[in-house]
């Protein structure tokens, strides 16, 4: 098995209210991307290996970050973020829970959907709770079944999952974990055993300068 570096995408349209709406990069966005690009470069990293989710943000990232002088990005739906919005809107229409409309908001909005999306309650959901563990797993190792390094440009929810499930977290932790997730930061499993173990966990190397503090966001 592989080493498996996952990245978040750049910092996307955070005043949208639904999923088109804020899937693609900001201005910040890009800049945060094109900054983790040079640092991987300036320390010398190396993959031979790289994979993007299909949304446009995902693919914004890894274009940003100049990541194709690595490997050709290979796209798989499978590593695409959880519909959000859409749980958010079914949980409004179906239980009277407003959409949140500040970061203090979402910190109590996010557990509530996903406890309720674990428990099937929220009905028409677009793809189960269970549904978006397994691809998850599957995904990811597959990925690290493969030769060499490889590097994963994906989305939030998809690496607190991964997460949860290398380190068997309960619903709640995993939704706080998810909501701590940085705006291109870096996180690694490595392979132990025949699983995948979390060794590094939400790394901004790039945005650590003092000029760069305000460019340190989670949505």
């Amino acid at each position: 098995m592989s080493q498996i570096t996952l990245i978040r995408h750049g910092q996307a349209q955070t005043g949208a209210r639904d999923e088109a709406g804020y899937d693609r990069l900001s201005t910040l966005g890009h800049r945060q991307a094109a900054w983790l690009g040079a640092h991987l470069r300036e320390v010398g990293e190396t993959f031979t290996r790289v994979y993007t989710g299909t949304l446009r943000r995902h693919v914004e990232t890894a274009e940003a970050m100049g990541a194709a002088r690595y490997a050709a990005p290979v796209r798989d739906a499978r590593l695409n973020e959880v519909a959000y919005f859409d749980l958010s809107n079914l949980m409004h229409a179906q239980f009277g829970l407003a959409p949140p409309t500040s970061r203090d908001e979402f910190l109590t909005h996010l557990p509530l959907v996903f406890t309720a999306w674990q428990e099937g309650r929220i009905e028409g959901a677009p793809e189960s709770f269970h549904a978006f563990q397994s691809r998850v797993d599957q995904v990811l190792h597959e990925i690290a079944a493969g030769e060499g390094r490889a590097l994963v440009i994906t989305s939030g929810g998809l690496i607190g999952m991964a997460i949860r499930v290398a380190m068997g977290l309960e619903t709640g932790a995993f939704a706080r974990l998810c909501l701590s997730i940085l705006n291109t930061s870096l996180h690694r499993l490595h392979p132990i055993g025949a699983g995948l173990t979390l060794t590094q966990f939400n790394a901004i190397p790039h945005l650590a300068r003092r000029d760069r503090l305000d460019a340190q966001t989670y949505i």
